[in-house]
């Protein structure tokens, strides 16, 4: 399974994110996950999508996305040329015996607890999906009781940034 990680900035109006999810929907490709967020300019919001291409080229999904009006500017970014992170909040259950152990885990995978019940515990972890695949196989011997990840996020290493100068909407090329 090949999976790419793309960020694609676009405009910030209503009705964009239904649009560039449709277009993958109508095309056949599976996105592996998305995560939508403001840019440091107004206007504008970055989207990650990390999308499984098997024996579709990745060509075709950019030239897609380059044809809707909202999008600005597409990157791939390579594993080894960016940093990529993921959120995790898991409850976990926990009793007077299990509590020690699981606050352990956390404490080795550098998360934090962030809720506390008479019956479960709540960590917060951050970091590469390994990571989090990691902390939750160990955390599934208590019982996992619910769980959410944000999806991936990623910026190229460096000083370069997507945008070498600042983007106004009013420049992009008709």
């Amino acid at each position: 399974m090949a999976t790419h990680t793309l960020s694609v900035l676009v405009e910030n109006k209503p009705g964009v994110l239904a649009r560039i999810s449709g277009m993958f929907a109508r095309r056949g490709f599976n996105i592996h996950s998305l995560a939508v967020g403001p840019t440091e300019f107004d206007e504008i919001s970055r989207m990650t999508i990390v999308v499984n291409v098997e024996d579709k080229p990745l060509e075709q999904v950019v030239k897609q996305l380059n044809k809707l009006i909202n999008v600005l500017k597409i990157v791939e970014l390579e594993k080894d040329s960016s940093v990529e992170r993921e959120l995790l909040l898991v409850k976990v259950k926990a009793d007077a015996e299990t509590r020690a152990q699981i606050v352990e885990i956390a404490d080795i995978f550098r998360s934090k607890i962030v809720d506390v019940s008479p019956h479960a515990i709540t960590i917060e972890a951050t970091g590469a999906a390994d990571k989090l695949r990691a902390l939750t196989d160990l955390l599934h011997q208590y019982g996992v009781r619910e769980m959410v990840r944000t999806g991936r996020v990623a910026l190229a290493r460096g000083d370069r940034a997507i945008t070498e100068k600042p983007l106004r909407l009013a420049e992009r090329p008709a």
